[in-house]
């Protein structure tokens, strides 16, 4: 549907099919990615001084959007999948690493693409896969010949690492799926995003129609998620069942990802999964570890929050105990709310229980808010999903009888938030908080259904001006 446009990356679609004996791939959409500019930005300040590491979850479409930056930013380029690839190129890097000419020679060879000195990428996709390869990136940065970029999974990068020394040649970024404003794009909306950003920094309301048509928007969002392959589904079918289908095949990849990691290690992050939506429907919405089972002590709880952590599957907010300015300083470890890192998937977890995917009639009294479920839990869900994907670490503060659902940081000043579901009349957490800390909040916010407006010391934020805090 157009060609993209390489600095401002419009909104494209690109479609192909490769038919092969056995196999047909279905046509694939790249979508718009926030992401390009850092990429754009590490290849003016840094490439061919560090690698270029892209950590995010399993299936948010990073191999997709840097084989995309490769096509547009670089004369040619190499993808070298360590998934499909590694018996083709393992030797390589065993016995040619050491004579650089050679290995690069060979790896043409193997590819059929020329390497163009400063003008090529090389792309290591799943690197985890081979940390030998990881390893090398030391080498061929200090050759600097080519540049390159490393995609990978978080928790087998951190496990994969024992017999290699890890490089210090890399900038590492995170990946997360598509956030609301993505999402708006990938339907081909270019109009809207800006339009609430600019009602966002003025405290200027959409007014009642803007705001019903975009609060919609944004529960269609909140529904199908931003994982690629669910976003594709709905642009290409509009069939919520089918929707929900792919994200039953990416919530199966990862427990069966999680439970090798727990066979392995004797963790239980897979227990945890499964427990997300019945702990956040609590009143406290605290993770108990009772849930992992009688023998789980708390150190090994503790490896499992950090390994599931470090999947990028779920977010995790901790409890400070003192909030100030250095919030990790006073993270308690022991009070944890988890949350799935896709909105999208949070919602098919809650029906998990059902063996076909979610009908259609049932997607769509959620996104009217007509299904009866705890929409309080799931609305928090989408928040902390925006927050973490705007760069933020999540932390909640418990005192007295009451606590503050997130708490974020604006130089010395804290930035306290209450969320709600629908009603808004009483927000006695955030008054008392505002109350007791008075002298290091700078601004409260109260984040629900309804259009822009600020009362007093207290913004009031509809949930889909949360990805601009």
């Amino acid at each position: 549907m157009g060609k993209l446009l390489s600095k401002n990356l419009d909104f494209y679609i690109k479609t192909w099919y490769n038919v092969g004996m056995k196999n047909l791939w279905r046509a694939e959409m790249v979508f718009k990615r926030k992401i390009y500019d850092r990429f754009l930005e590490w290849k003016e300040n840094w490439a061919g001084k560090r690698a270029l590491l892209v950590q995010g979850a399993r299936r948010i479409g990073k191999s997709t959007i840097v084989e995309e930056f490769a096509k547009n930013e670089y004369e040619t380029y190499i993808l070298i999948n360590f998934q499909s690839d590694l018996g083709k190129v393992e030797q390589l890097f065993k016995n040619d690493i050491s004579d650089l000419d050679t290995f690069f020679r060979n790896l043409s060879l193997l590819y059929g693409k020329r390497l163009i000195e400063r003008k090529s990428l090389i792309i290591f996709d799943e690197v985890q896969l081979f940390p030998l390869a990881r390893q090398s990136i030391k080498q061929l940065v200090a050759d600097g010949r080519y540049d390159y970029i490393e995609t990978g999974s978080l928790i087998t990068l951190k496990q994969n690492v024992e017999k290699i020394l890890i490089p210090s040649e890399e900038k590492s970024i995170n990946m997360y799926p598509l956030d609301f404003e993505e999402f708006l794009w990938a339907k081909g909306d270019t109009v809207t995003a800006d339009i609430i950003r600019d009602c966002f920094l003025n405290l200027k309301p959409l007014g009642q129609v803007a705001h019903r048509k975009v609060l919609k928007d944004f529960m269609l969002y909140v529904a199908v998620g931003g994982m690629p392959q669910a976003v594709v589904e709905l642009i290409e079918s509009n069939d919520f069942s089918r929707i929900d289908e792919v994200k039953r095949d990416i919530l199966k990849l990862y427990h069966d990802d999680l439970k090798k990691l727990d066979t392995k290690y004797h963790f239980s992050t897979s227990l945890i999964l499964d427990a997300i939506p019945s702990e956040l429907s609590t009143q406290s919405k605290l993770f108990r570890s009772v849930t992992l089972g009688k023998n789980n002590r708390a150190s090994k709880t503790y490896s499992s929050y950090e390994a599931i952590k470090d999947s990028m599957i779920v977010n995790i907010a901790n409890n400070c105990t003192d909030p100030s300015v250095g919030l990790n300083r006073t993270k308690d470890y022991s009070k944890q709310k988890i949350y799935m890192g896709d909105t999208g998937l949070f919602v098919t977890s809650i029906f998990a229980d059902s063996k076909l995917p979610i009908e259609q009639s049932i997607y769509k009294q959620l996104i009217v808010d007509k299904l009866g479920v705890n929409i309080g839990m799931v609305m928090e869900n989408a928040v902390a999903q925006a927050l973490v994907s705007s760069g933020y670490e999540l932390f909640f503060h418990r005192f007295d009888r009451y606590e503050v659902d997130f708490l974020l940081t604006s130089g010395k000043k804290l930035l306290p938030i209450e969320v709600k579901s629908s009603s808004y009349s009483t927000h006695k957490s955030l008054d008392n908080f505002q109350a007791k800390y008075s002298d290091r909040v700078k601004n409260s916010y109260v984040i629900y259904s309804k259009d822009i407006k600020r009362e007093g010391n207290i913004t009031y934020l509809p949930f889909y001006m949360t990805m601009f805090l």
